[in-house]
């Protein structure tokens, strides 16, 4: 039984002091995870060469794809979570709870063994080059292994923090996380494993972090619970996890696309270091976008919960102040990149003149425009925090397929391999001019405590309604 006095501060508490309380536990978990992510990298393109950290960047966008389907469940049950927690449903979030582990696992073992069938061929499609595709399939064959795992346990985190507890959120990507920064090392330098043992460390935390997840929900620290019986599917709760949970889905699936697009690009016009210095620079700006992103994983809870409870001020007042965090924190980004870019680069690998070079030269052009990014990731996302599925998703595919995958074919034909760096900056403002459009006439509509009458705001049935 949920007691709700857990989710009163959601309700009642200022909307400054509230996505403080939420931002710096989203912000430690993200960079946390990204940190180690980022470390594989280092101590690959460190310890082993530049050719394992290219194998590594062709495995980017498998891993992306892997990534999408965790969203699909975590984000999509997060939001209905929020909303339901809102409209005082709990019995509802239980079930979308278990609905969530169901979908978790039997995703992530389709996955898995889809991998197996498929590798090599997609790791040549994605950019695997004779030299490099030894090093993708070593490392690409053990993360398959835990994909249940990480899936089950990435979805399961993101209600944690969606139920009102963002500090046990970010203890488990701690836990998992620094397990991880652990056994690296060891498993790559101590038992001479190279990429196989970065992959093996991965997984290792991964399970970890399933298991956690699972010992939170049968708790007495969790908001809702997870019941057996709840784990049944429900063809209704799964199909609006789905729908909300479709938008970063389909984002991260476009992401995995145009990655492999561009690693292709990238081979055919300027070779294996163009690929690395992709990873290099995916690498940096993940650390830059995944702050932002922390904000945003911030507001959800805020926004689900508050627009479900039809406190539309409160709602208004969130996710302005997230948008100036988020320009503030793009602009310093990208002083850092067009500053010292050189030092950035060599942090990576410092013992190739010419993947610093094309590193340099990348960062510069990838980022030229990163302030707008952050208006646009909270501006986009605000309609996933509220429901609305089909802009949430149009806005995510706009700037990946519509916009940027055709970029990357046209313009190298002019400029070479510097044209599929200036795509991406193209692509960018294109997407924060039309994000802005949808955003302000969106946000004009929201009127201060009207209650929410009718269908529920969750897009669910209201309470007392049947399935």
């Amino acid at each position: 039984m949920v007691d709700p006095r857990q989710v009163h501060d959601l309700e009642h508490e200022k909307i400054g002091k509230l996505m403080w309380k939420y931002f710096l536990p989203a912000f430690a978990s993200m960079m946390a995870n990204v940190l180690y992510n980022i470390v594989d990298r280092i101590y690959i393109g460190q310890g082993v060469d530049a050719l394992a950290l290219s194998g590594l960047s062709v495995v980017f966008p498998l891993m992306i794809v892997i990534t999408a389907f965790g969203m699909l469940v975590g984000m999509g049950s997060a939001v209905r979570v929020s909303l339901s927690l809102g409209e005082k449903d709990y019995n509802r979030a239980n079930r979308i709870l278990g609905n969530a582990l169901f979908l978790s696992v039997v995703i992530g073992l389709v996955l898995m063994a889809a991998g197996f069938l498929v590798r090599d061929r997609v790791l040549v499609i994605f950019g695997a080059g004779p030299e490099t595709l030894k090093y993708a399939s070593d490392y690409f064959n053990i993360i398959l292994l835990g994909v249940p795992f990480a899936m089950t346990g990435y979805a399961l985190n993101n209600i944690i923090r969606a139920e009102g507890n963002p500090r046990i959120a970010m203890y488990s990507v701690f836990v998992s996380a620094g397990l991880n920064i652990i056994l690296d090392p060891i498993f790559i330098f101590g038992f001479d494993m190279g990429v196989e043992g970065a992959a093996l460390a991965t997984i290792i935390s991964q399970i970890v972090l399933f298991i956690w997840v699972l010992i939170h929900f049968r708790s007495s620290n969790s908001v809702i619970r997870l019941v057996l019986a709840n784990v049944r599917p429900d063809p209704y709760i799964i199909r609006y996890i789905i729908s909300i949970g479709f938008a970063p889905f389909a984002m991260n699936i476009a992401s995995s696309i145009v990655i492999g697009v561009m690693n292709t690009s990238f081979i055919k016009h300027g070779g294996d270091i163009a690929v690395a210095a992709m990873g290099i620079v995916h690498s940096t700006t993940m650390m830059m976008v995944m702050t932002i992103i922390s904000i945003n994983m911030a507001i959800q809870p805020i926004i689900g919960f508050n627009f479900g409870a039809g406190l539309f001020c409160r709602v208004k007042e969130a996710v302005m102040k997230a948008i100036r965090y988020a320009i503030l924190v793009a602009t310093a980004g990208w002083l850092i990149c067009m500053l010292i870019p050189g030092t950035v680069v060599s942090i990576f690998n410092s013992d190739s003149m010419e993947l610093r070079n094309a590193g340099v030269i990348g960062l510069r052009i990838y980022c030229s425009v990163l302030p707008v990014v952050g208006f646009q990731i909270i501006a986009s996302n605000y309609f996933q925090a509220i429901g609305k599925a089909k802009l949430a998703t149009f806005l995510s595919l706009l700037r990946q397929i519509i916009v940027l995958l055709p970029l990357i074919v046209i313009l190298p034909q002019y400029w070479g391999v510097n044209g599929v760096w200036i795509a991406n900056p193209v692509s960018d403002m294109v997407a924060a001019v039309v994000s802005f459009l949808f955003f302000r006439r969106e946000v004009k509509k929201l009127k201060c405590d009207v209650p929410v009458t009718g269908r529920s705001a969750s897009g669910i049935q209201a309470p007392g309604e049947t399935y």
